[in-house]
This record gives structure tokens, sequence and C-alpha cells, in this order.
């Protein structure tokens, strides 16, 4: 992996009824190539991870009222995207939101070419889906933070390499 890992802050963002809000997202060469993501993205400098988390949250969805915290998970990861090769460093958090309208007016030029929308799952639709989900174990870690709470410090995930 490269030596500097890009730091990102993820969002694990749920409506009332406990629906987690992913992104469609495709390789811009490849449409193809399909996969979820939750929203979120590369910390900007003098930004704490909790005010990208916010930023990002805003960007790729719309949604500025949210809840953020606590910091649920960690993970690294390494991944091919838009020709080049995405080394990151990733903090995912807990967002709260009763709105669930999304915006995609806020998307980067990039996510204009790679998402193709959002959609809300329940946790049955995200465990029953054979559907490409990151990070791989998703839907396992929803059924626990909603069966269990947060955990009391950030669960470090296994790296992943695509």
């Amino acid at each position: 992996m490269a030596e500097e890992l890009r730091r990102v802050a993820r969002v694990v963002l749920l409506d009332p009824d406990d629906r987690i809000l992913l992104m469609h997202g495709f390789e811009p060469d490849d449409p193809a190539s399909r996969w979820w993501f939750t929203p979120g993205g590369g910390v900007e400098a003098g930004e704490s991870l909790l005010e990208a988390a916010r930023r990002e949250l805003a960007e790729e969805t719309g949604i500025t009222d949210a809840e953020l915290g606590p910091e649920l998970w960690r993970r690294t990861c390494s991944f091919p995207f838009d020709g080049r090769r995405w080394d990151q460093d990733e903090s995912y958090f807990l967002g709260r939101t009763t709105r669930t309208g999304t915006s995609t007016t806020g998307h980067t030029e990039l996510e204009r070419r790679s998402v193709a929308g959002l959609r809300w799952w329940t946790s049955a639709e995200l465990s029953a889906s054979h559907e490409t989900v990151y990070p791989t174990r998703l839907a396992e870690l929803l059924r626990t933070l909603l069966d269990d709470g947060p955990p009391g410090s950030p669960v470090l995930l296994e790296t992943e390499r695509v």
C-alpha cells in the first residue's frame, strides 16, 4: 500500500425506521461494475473527522440536519477506481436523521460520473442482498449496531484490498 493513507470520514446514516442510506456507485469506465457504499469522503485540511463527515453527508445526500456520533468502526482499504489506486483510512460515524428526502446537487464532477443514486435499505434487505456492499460485512455490522447499540470504542474492521 502507499505510504500515505487518505483520511476518510463516512456516515452510517439511519432514518427513524432504522433504514440505512447507501449510495450506488459504479466505475466510470465500466458502468457494469457496481457496488453500494456509505456516504462520506476525504478529510480536508483543518477539518476534524466529524466536520468532514457532516460536510460530505451534506454534499452527497443533501441532508444537513443529521445528528452525528459516535465513531462506530475504523477500516483501512485499498481499491482501484477511476484509473488510480485509492488507499484509505476510514472512520465510520453513526448518523441519525428524520429527513429521508435526498439531493445529489452537491455531487462533485467525479461523483456525477460514478454515482447512480441513493437508496434507504432495511437491515433485512441488506442481509438478503447479493449485491456488492462496502464494507463487505455491512449487513452484519448494521444488525449488531441495531441490536446492541454503538460500541464503547470504535471497532477495527479487517483491511480490505480489492
